[in-house]
């Protein structure tokens, strides 16, 4: 008999769309995530234990990047944002979303687990890069002495620089603390795709219900609006 995944929860986040999503998990450690079960599986004995470790593997839908017919759009060949989108590799050899099953994988720092009224246990997470509403097939702890491997060979990715941009606010329009923290860092990873480099080209995304127009030039983030 054919067994096929089921959802056991979903992610609520601050990201209603997937553009400006940082590219892997932690790499915004302050992003917000929140975990909440499916009605299935709100039995709080399924996290027993769980809260003894600081960390969880996510493993969950690419739910954006599917066809009409809910079918995986996917390529044997994809451009890594790490090589400026200007160099083919494998899909397999990449952790681009374009696979040809939609699943993906992160790593998320466990922030707290409660128990709430009408979602049963929730767990609060940091670090996510998924955007909102976002199914999960299965989570899994954290072990490090099994998932650090310190010699590890980073591929590519060993050979190409982790550059930020600098970000500069030019709007007069204020925004809470930690929202402007947490956007800021979102914006110096530098959201846009890799083939895009027009110095007066607006941008816009949505972050914790906020609309955000920013511009690129350079070295440096300009945020010109946020609504």
């Amino acid at each position: 008999m054919e067994r096929k995944l089921q959802n056991i929860a979903r992610i609520r986040t601050d990201f209603p769309e997937k553009f400006g999503i940082p590219r892997q998990s932690g790499v915004v450690a302050e992003l917000k995530g929140k975990i909440v079960f499916e009605p299935g599986f709100r039995n709080p004995d399924i996290l027993k234990g769980l809260e003894e470790f600081s960390h969880l593997w996510i493993i969950w839908e690419f739910s954006e990047n599917l066809d009409e017919e809910g079918n995986a759009r996917w390529s044997p060949t994809v451009r890594p944002p790490r090589l400026g989108g200007n160099e083919r590799k494998g899909v397999f050899a990449t952790r681009s979303p374009f696979r040809p099953n939609p699943i993906g994988l992160s790593v998320v720092k466990i922030e707290r687990i409660t128990e709430e009224d009408g979602n049963g246990p929730v767990i609060y997470v940091l670090g996510a890069d998924m955007v909102d509403n976002t199914p999960i097939y299965d989570i899994k702890p954290y072990i490090p002495y099994a998932d650090s491997i310190p010699d590890a060979k980073g591929g590519f990715t060993d050979s190409t620089e982790y550059k930020t941009l600098d970000v500069k606010w030019e709007t007069a329009n204020e925004i809470p603390d930690e929202i402007k923290v947490s956007l800021t860092k979102i914006l110096s990873n530098d959201p846009r795709p890799h083939y895009q480099n027009d110095p007066d080209r607006i941008y816009g995304m949505s972050y914790a219900g906020y609309e955000v127009k920013f511009k690129v030039d350079g070295n440096t983030v300009f945020v010109l609006d946020i609504i």
